[in-house]
């Protein structure tokens, strides 16, 4: 069981706060990146441009004592801008290689559908295998390894969508929205002199990250609640409107997900509500909606959601 819930709960909570304090009314986002951190997972971040996503990536890696890297994908960026390069040098008469971006511990992977789906899956092998595979040799990736990737959903041309199966090794997809005219306001006063983001400071080691997902790990999830992952993941396979259902990755995805916001909650156990929260950010991008449903105007989220409500949830007093 965990021992550490309450050790590191005061850090977790520094972290939202300074994300909080540079990115006005997007504690949702905040709380659901630290998920996603946590449970050792990566994040989409699709939204229109100007609304915060790549200042939500630097503040994150700000309060983390972590090595942060940025990759700024383009169309003519190369595997080996990510990955590295095997360079020669004549004075030991060998080839040493140089690592690339990826070989941080916070990566942020700003405009992702802006580059070829080659340097696309160069990043994404390492999203999954946690390694790297360079002129045949497998590299492995430092501890803690986050990718926070972001893309614009209206501009088209001269972009690669990511596919379906790479949608896959995201454990969550967010989107962030326009400010309500109130956070504008705050957002304004904030930034009249200085930005926010100069003032933050590094509020959880490296260490301390390592350790509180392996904690993470050790959160008590009832097998009832399993269950309940189970059905929801199964129902979006025999929906009508979908014409592709969660794969089991999503199912795992759902657990480590409630894992770790149940951890974050205080908690050393899992809800059904947990996953009942949790189930349209990690499940809307994991599934493919048939031509009628996409005719119809319906949406991954609104069949997630309707899904959700039609699945019997578990009751039971005690879960853990």
């Amino acid at each position: 069981m965990v021992q550490n819930t309450a050790v590191y709960n005061d850090k977790i909570e520094k972290v939202i706060a300074n994300i909080n304090l540079v990115m006005i009314g997007k504690e949702e986002a905040a709380t659901l990146s630290m998920v996603a951190l946590l449970a050792e997972g990566h994040v989409l971040l699709e939204d229109v441009p100007g609304v915060g996503k790549t200042m939500l990536v630097r503040t994150l890696a700000k309060s983390l004592d972590c090595d942060f890297k940025r990759i700024q994908f383009t169309p003519d960026l190369l595997p080996s801008d990510v990955t590295g390069v095997s360079i020669y040098n004549p004075k030991e008469m060998e080839f040493e290689f140089r690592g690339g971006p990826i070989l941080g511990n916070i990566v942020l992977a700003d405009e992702i559908n802006r580059t070829s789906p080659k340097t696309q899956s160069s990043l994404l092998e390492g999203m999954e295998e946690h390694s790297i595979t360079v002129d045949g040799k497998t590299i492995k990736l430092p501890k803690p390894f986050f990718v926070m990737a972001t893309q614009n959903p209206i501009e088209y041309e001269g972009t690669y969508p990511l596919p379906e199966a790479q949608l896959d090794r995201f454990i969550l997809k967010l989107s962030m929205g326009y400010p309500s005219m109130d956070e504008e306001l705050i957002m304004l006063e904030r930034t009249a002199r200085d930005h926010p983001i100069e003032s933050i400071e590094s509020v959880m080691t490296k260490d301390e990250l390592v350790a509180i997902q392996q904690d993470v790990k050790d959160v008590y999830i009832d097998k009832n609640v399993q269950q309940y992952i189970v059905n929801l993941v199964r129902g979006t396979r025999d929906h009508a409107s979908i014409f592709l259902g969660v794969s089991p990755r999503g199912s795992i995805a759902l657990m480590r997900s409630a894992k770790s916001y149940a951890f974050i909650k205080g908690r050393d156990y899992v809800l059904p509500d947990d996953v009942k929260y949790l189930a349209p950010f990690v499940l809307s991008h994991r599934v493919i909606l048939n031509s009628e449903a996409k005719y119809d105007g319906k949406t991954n989220r609104e069949l997630i959601e309707e899904i959700v409500k039609n699945t019997f949830v578990p009751i039971r007093k005690e879960f853990r």
